[in-house]
C-alpha cells in the first residue's frame, strides 16, 4: 500500500539562527511560515559542538505558539527529559546510540502529554527501530552526521529513509517521518516521495537573512507542489 501524501512540513533549525537574536529569529520563522521550530541540544560528547540548553528553550518559547521540536543529541537524555519539557517542548526526540533504556525513556515522554520521538545517526542499521514502534510519534532520520549545520545529504540515507517508511506502513503505526540534514530545493521533492513527513532545515530557510524567511520557505513547498500537481494531474 502506497503511503498517502500529505502537504509536507517545515522545521526550520535555529542551530542556523543568529544566536545573539535568537528571540526574535525564532518570530520571524514563525511569521514567515515555518510549521515547526527544530531546536538542535549538543552537548559537546554525543556530537562535536554545543548548542542550547533548557534555559534557552525556555527564554525563546515565548516568541512563538508553534510546535517547539526538541532535538536531544547528548549523552544520558532521560536525565534532560524534565528541564525540556518544563522549557515548553511539544516533541522531544532521544538517539537510539544514547539511551540504554529507550523504551522506558520513550514512554515517560508521552507520559508528560507530548510527543516522544527517537533518532538514528547515519551509520545505524534501521533494524534498531523495529521494537520502538509502539513507543514513539516520531522517528528522525538524520541524513548528515549531527554536531554542524549546513552539511551536504548522504546519499544513502534516502534509501534508508525508504526502507523506514515502508516499516512503517507494514506495520500500520501512525508515526511521523522526519529527515534533517541537508535539506534544500534540490533534494526536497525527492525527501518527501521517500516518506519524509516533516522536513528540518536550516540554511535552506535563514540563508539571505530576515527579509528572505518567507521566500526560502514558500520556494521549498512550492518545489514539492508542483511536483505534486503534475503527477496527480
Amino acid at each position: 500500500m502506497k503511503k498517502i501524501k500529505k502537504n509536507p512540513r517545515i522545521a526550520a533549525s535555529i542551530l542556523s539562527a543568529d544566536f545573539s537574536i535568537l528571540g526574535k529569529e525564532v518570530k520571524d520563522i514563525d511569521k514567515a511560515g515555518s510549521d515547526i521550530i527544530h531546536i538542535d541540544v549538543m552537548d559537546g560528547t554525543f556530537v562535536p559542538n554545543i548548542t542550547f540548553g533548557a534555559d534557552v528553550v525556555a527564554s525563546i518559547r515565548k516568541f512563538s505558539k508553534k510546535l517547539f521540536d526538541v532535538h536531544l543529541m547528548i549523552e544520558k537524555p532521560s536525565n534532560h527529559i524534565d528541564a525540556f519539557y518544563k522549557a515548553g517542548a511539544d516533541i522531544i526526540t532521544i538517539h537510539v546510540e544514547t539511551e540504554k533504556h529507550p523504551i522506558r525513556t520513550l514512554e515517560y515522554i508521552r507520559s508528560l502529554g507530548i510527543k516522544a520521538g527517537i533518532s538514528i545517526n547515519p551509520a545505524t542499521n534501521e533494524d534498531n527501530l523495529k521494537y520502538l514502534l509502539d513507543y514513539c510519534d516520531l522517528i528522525l532520520v538524520m541524513l548528515v552526521n549531527p554536531g554542524f549545520g549546513g552539511q551536504k545529504t548522504i546519499n544513502s540515507q534516502i534509501k534508508k529513509l525508504c526502507s523506514i517508511d515502508k516499516m512503517i506502513r507494514e506495520e500500520k503505526k501512525n508515526i511521523l517521518l522526519e529527515v534533517d540534514g541537508g535539506v534544500n530545493i534540490k533534494n526536497f521533492s525527492t525527501l518527501i516521495k521517500s516518506g519524509a513527513d516533516i522536513l528540518v532545515a536550516g540554511s535552506a530557510v535563514f540563508k539571505g537573512g530576515m527579509k528572505m524567511y518567507k521566500k526560502n520557505i514558500e520556494n521549498l513547498k512550492n518545489t514539492w507542489k508542483r511536483i505534486d500537481n503534475k503527477e496527480n494531474s
